[in-house]
């Protein structure tokens, strides 16, 4: 459904895409809830363009990261309040074309190569927004920056296992070649629709392998939270915990990508939540050091290289 100019509102947003986020930003208090909503609104009011929804999104998004770069190219309307948020949180506009250039990338047919290209993409898209929300959350520490990457990696991975049959329905497949045999997003929509054969098979063992590379991310990037104050410590892990439990759920079920679209209801959310309380005595412990090698792929992107 296209989206009107009404709709670019941080509290329309969050209530429609944003439920694992608001759920999470309970836990945090008003002035740094607000601020972190404005930024996940804007984040998501950006993908509202790339994909189509908004009118003129498209065009718009491009014009935008064309005033990011350089402010005399570019009267978007939206523009002007994203610039003013960005400078007053101490927020790299670099950092923010990075995450439109993802966004930009999306609007094409969509066909990976490799992992090299999923976990670049995934940076794009998601490991951004980590490094954003963790300057609004109040950390100050730049060594958390690398955890707060492989948190928001981690959620976009889960989040392309969960959409694997409404992203080929878009003409995406983030599914790496390597791993799926080249697949186009058709193919992979024909395999859903099919009876069981070794396309939908493929399939689901590529989700079995990105599952498992997202658990590697979460794995690092929970390690981080202790650098953040301690109720955006909880909020971070709430949702970390909420996204992992979609992985939990669709290998629960056998990888079954073709029967469509994972949730998790509010008895699953309180249980998340309540397990992520468990991540607060890592407070106490010193910092493991990072895997650099989780990053070996993302050299050259803004803020990891």
């Amino acid at each position: 459904m296209m989206k009107t100019n009404e709709d670019l509102t941080p509290e329309h947003s969050i209530a429609q895409n944003g439920k694992s986020f608001h759920w999470a930003g309970r836990f945090l208090g008003p002035r740094v809830g607000g601020d972190a909503t404005r930024l996940y609104s804007f984040c998501r009011i950006l993908d509202d363009m790339a994909d189509g929804d908004i009118p003129g999104g498209p065009k718009r998004l491009k014009n935008i990261r064309s005033g990011l770069i350089n402010a005399t190219v570019s009267d978007d309307l939206l523009l002007p309040d994203l610039t003013d948020f960005i400078q007053k949180k101490d927020i790299s506009a670099e950092i923010l074309v990075a995450l439109i250039d993802g966004l930009i990338q999306d609007q094409k047919t969509v066909a990976l190569a490799d992992e090299r290209a999923l976990l670049r993409y995934s940076y794009r898209v998601a490991g951004t927004v980590g490094v954003m929300m963790s300057t609004i959350l109040g950390c100050t520490d730049r060594a958390a920056l690398w955890y707060a990457v492989d948190l928001g990696i981690a959620m976009q991975l889960t989040n392309i296992a969960r959409d694997v049959l409404e992203d080929a329905s878009m003409g995406r497949r983030y599914l790496p070649a390597t791993w799926v045999g080249n697949m186009l997003p058709a193919q992979v929509l024909a395999a859903a629709n099919d009876e069981p054969s070794y396309e939908r098979d493929a399939i689901s063992t590529a989700v079995v392998r990105l599952l498992c590379l997202a658990e590697t991310y979460y794995e690092s990037g929970t390690k981080g939270l202790v650098y953040l104050p301690p109720r955006a410590h909880l909020a971070i892990a709430v949702a970390a915990q909420v996204y992992r439990q979609i992985g939990v759920q669709i290998a629960g079920k056998g990888h079954q990508w073709y029967n469509g679209r994972e949730i998790t209801n509010r008895r699953t959310k309180l249980a998340c939540s309540v397990k992520a309380m468990r991540t607060l005595p890592f407070r106490l412990r010193s910092v493991p050091s990072h895997h650099s090698d989780l990053h070996d792929t993302l050299v050259g992107l803004p803020h990891v290289g």
